[in-house]
């Protein structure tokens, strides 16, 4: 295989995934540029590419942002405030999708996108690299620049803080909802049931009472009349 056919195969496998992860750096506009790059580097040292490329083609694509970062941080700022709003929107290049990853255990997408975005660059960079692009640990060491272990150090505090700011969340979900009938009902004061539903013994009580001042009024038209 030639140099040339190597290259190609290498950029149709890798290209898609490289402007994901500059998009979610730098936005699309800005991705594309530093994707763009990053396969120019690529092809003038594609004799020392390694197998698999596409952790050294995302150290490059960093290396690439960082450069840019620091050449002009105003742009670098407007471009990462876009990328901010591609993930809390459509995700750009299947970006909604890949987070639900992150988040396997939330079933709301937008709160686990708002999650996510609430996060430091550096966190949501490494989960991203992690669950967006599935490399390894030692992968992501090499595009981050840092040993595997202090990687997974990062890795384990990243997703404790994942879990924490997806908690609201979760408790809302979880939260038994109040259902409509249950609000209490209205009691009848204890004496209104007598007036409103007599019972036997009020009714002999009353006739009672009828028939002793029936008897005392006719005594009282006797004595009348003597």
């Amino acid at each position: 295989m030639t140099h040339a056919q190597r290259f190609r195969d290498i950029y149709e496998e890798c290209y898609p995934r490289v402007l994901a992860y500059t998009t979610s750096l730098v936005g699309r506009q800005v991705g594309e540029d530093i994707t763009s790059e990053t396969f120019t580097v690529a092809w003038r040292r594609v004799r020392d590419l390694p197998q698999p490329a596409l952790p050294w083609l995302l150290g490059v694509a960093r290396n690439l942002v960082r450069e840019m970062r620091r050449r002009d941080s105003h742009q670098y700022l407007l471009a990462a405030e876009e990328a901010r709003r591609i993930g809390l929107g459509n995700g750009g290049s299947g970006g909604p999708a890949e987070v639900g990853d992150v988040a396997a255990d939330v079933t709301d997408r937008e709160a686990a996108l708002q999650a996510l975005a609430g996060l430091s660059d550096a966190d949501r960079e490494l989960l991203t690299l992690i669950a967006w692009h599935g490399l390894s640990t030692k992968q992501a060491a090499r595009v981050l620049g840092c040993t595997t272990a202090t990687l997974t150090v990062r890795l384990h505090r990243a997703r404790r803080r994942l879990e924490k700011a997806l908690e609201p969340a979760h408790l809302a979900d979880t939260a038994p909802a109040r259902r409509p009938d249950s609000a209490p009902q209205e009691r009848t004061p204890q004496h209104l049931h007598h007036t409103q539903h007599p019972t036997r013994t009020d009714r002999t009580h009353r006739a009672d009472r009828t028939d002793r001042a029936d008897r005392t009024d006719r005594t009282d038209r006797r004595g009348a009349l003597t």
